[in-house]
């Protein structure tokens, strides 16, 4: 999976933690997810897009 999700979250001045905590995952699951590690489910997928104020589409 391709994702710019560190891109969006740097553009918005956020820490790894910040987001995680904001989408209501461990900091290590965001990790996984950021570095492809691990693909996110459809809901929180959503919520991180919600959270950086931007669509699914454009950071996966």
């Amino acid at each position: 999976m391709n994702n710019r999700l560190k891109n969006q979250r740097k553009k918005k001045n956020l820490r790894q933690i910040d987001l995680s905590k904001k989408a209501g995952i461990s900091k290590q699951a965001y990790i996984n997810i950021e570095k492809h590690d691990a693909d996110p489910k459809t809901s929180l997928a959503i919520s991180l897009a919600k959270n950086l104020d931007t669509t699914v589409e454009k950071i996966f």
